[in-house]
């Protein structure tokens, strides 16, 4: 056994060592459990999703000659079945594909937008102060107009190569006959207190009692097969104009808890837009490349691993306090930027140029001392066109993720998501719909100053999405990666990478590694894992610490000796599958 092979063992060991994680308080995503599982290789082609349902539906479609994009409408339409706490045609999402033939790497947004009515003081309260989250969250006044269908439309109609009504095949297949419910979505219903108010919701997923349908109780979700025939019939336009259409408005501004103002004009006003994916050279030689503004997930995850290219982390053991120290004090750096500078570029002028520049990342890193913690960062200063103010959103974890590589070698990472778990709590015809408006920072104005993130009329909330795609030196697919989780998706991301190709690591064993990390707050350490042990060596340079859960969903594909190797992440009920 080598060395890095013993290292990685021992930290395994402990690792596992600790109280199985179903013991665990529920978090807003709860965790499945800790159950590690081997990689799954595939010759020619490979899915990893959420949920093996999905999973089998995108391998269907690709072993029937689909595209990439082709299969993965297809698992994300079984996801909003199968997954309804996470993402659905209710919400939006980010794709970056890799097209084969054309050499290319083109990045879709998908990001839902706020109503033309909406307001920067939608989330304050009449004293001008911020809402409490729930009270903003719950109902209509968070739901933006939905954004999935047509960047998948936009991406398909680019890319895809069967049929658009073929993709829908096996959601509504499984929608009429019936899923088992999982041992992970119980919980989640059982924890859940505002979905039960709403009618159509309790029906599907409560017994007369409001109890939480059983661990492998049947649900067939009738309403949503029938919305999606009607949309695998005439298009993403039978979503967005028409009667699914009105009941969405009918449905938000006449909810009786927290209404909105979402338009019939505002959903068939929404268009997906083709962004410029953002690329640098990371790790010698790789070309790392993720999405840009409104995600704040590419930016931030290229600044993270920019900074700790001058740290030598590759020659320390990932769980070492060393480690923790240097990714956690980029993180702080990271998202000290993120809340000055980012936002949906639309609408604020977005330094990304500066804010990736080698020079720059090598003067934020000067400031990373090894004796102790920078605390709060400050943003970078940095010429801009307009002064703005740092300020937070609240950013929830309830998303999914999906890797698909085709038998061309088409490939994609998407992150998708409805933000809150359950989203507004809104059930329409079968699915439900997102609360993303709470992404928006809730106060429009700090310190005399407008905040880069506030809530205007059209305009798409920050996102920590980041879907990623790494290339060779040759220029050849490498790696596709990707998760939820909400704010932490940035540093479950960067470690993965880290993982993956600083400490060359399996696909496995870079998803069963314990996270760790900061977003400018404490430093976050993974509860029941050996990281959570590292918490006085820590506080011992001045950390301020939290041990919490950190449920990540990571989907990984790797091409390792002419196969691709994919992996779901253990703390999910996500599948890998190749052929």
């Amino acid at each position: 056994m080598n060395q890095r092979a013993g290292i990685w063992r021992a930290i395994l060991l402990l690792a596992l060592a600790t109280p199985a994680r179903a013991d665990l308080p529920v978090q807003p995503e709860a965790a499945s459990g800790f159950s590690p599982r081997p990689p799954t290789v595939g010759k020619r082609m490979m899915a990893v999703t959420a949920n093996a349902h999905a999973t089998d539906a995108a391998v269907e479609i690709l072993k029937a000659g689909g595209s990439a994009i082709d299969a993965a409408i297809a698992a994300q339409m079984v996801l909003n079945l199968v997954e309804p706490q996470s993402s659905g045609i209710g919400g939006g999402g980010f794709l970056l594909y890799h097209d084969a033939a054309a050499q290319r790497l083109r990045a879709y947004d998908g990001r839902e937008t706020a109503p033309a009515a909406a307001r920067g003081a939608r989330f304050l309260d009449p004293d001008g102060n911020p809402m409490p989250f729930r009270r903003a969250m719950i109902g209509g006044r968070a739901v933006g107009a939905p954004g999935l269908l047509a960047m998948l439309e936009l991406a398909h109609r680019n890319h895809g190569k069967l049929a658009w009504r073929r993709l829908f095949d096996p959601a509504i297949r499984l929608a009429e006959a019936g899923f088992q419910v999982s041992p992970r979505l119980h919980r989640l219903l059982a924890s859940e207190r505002e979905l039960r108010e709403d009618a159509a919701a309790r029906r599907l997923y409560y017994d007369e009692d409001g109890a939480p349908r059983a661990v492998g109780s049947v649900v067939a979700n009738r309403a949503l097969a029938w919305t999606l025939q009607g949309i695998a019939a005439g298009g993403a336009a039978a979503f967005y104009r028409g009667p699914v259409a009105r009941d969405i408005v009918a449905a938000v501004r006449g909810d009786a808890r927290n209404p909105g103002d979402l338009s019939e004009q505002d959903l068939a006003d929404y268009q997906p837009r083709e962004r410029d994916p953002i690329c640098a050279a990371r790790f010698g030689n790789l070309r790392v490349c993720g999405m840009p503004p409104p995600s704040s997930g590419g930016i931030a995850v290229l600044q993270i691993l920019g900074v700790l290219e001058g740290a030598s982390v590759a020659a320390a053991p990932p769980l070492s306090p060393r480690v923790i120290h240097w990714f956690s004090e980029a993180g702080r750096l990271a998202f000290a930027d993120r809340r000055r500078y980012l936002a949906d570029p639309d609408f604020v002028s977005v330094p990304v140029d500066a804010l990736l520049d080698p020079a720059y990342l090598r003067r934020r890193g000067a400031l990373v001392r090894e004796s102790g913690s920078l605390g709060e960062a400050p943003p970078g200063e940095l010429p801009v066109a307009q002064a703005m103010a740092a300020a937070d959103p609240a950013e929830l974890p309830a998303t999914t993720h999906l890797s698909i590589v085709d038998a061309s070698g088409n490939a994609l990472s998407m992150t998708t998501s409805i933000e809150n778990v359950f989203g507004s709590r809104v059930m329409v015809r079968g699915f439900l719909l997102n609360n993303q408006l709470t992404d928006f920072s809730f106060r429009p104005k700090q310190d005399g100053m407008a905040v880069a993130n506030r809530v205007e009329a059209g305009k798409r909330p920050l996102s920590s999405m980041a879907p990623t795609v790494v290339y060779g030196a040759d220029g050849n697919l490498v790696a596709l990666v990707g998760s939820p989780g909400g704010g932490q998706i940035i540093n479950y991301v960067a470690k993965t990478l880290l993982a993956l190709f600083d400490w060359k690591l399996t696909p496995d064993q870079a998803l069963e590694l314990p996270h760790f990390g900061s977003r400018n707050g404490p430093t976050e350490l993974e509860r029941g894992t050996a990281a959570a042990a590292l918490r006085p060596a820590l506080e011992g340079l001045g950390h301020e610490v939290a041990v919490h859960d950190m449920t990540s969903g990571l989907a990984v594909v790797v091409r390792r000796d002419g196969e691709w190797v994919g992996a779901a992440d253990p703390r999910r009920e996500g599948s890998a599958r190749g052929e």
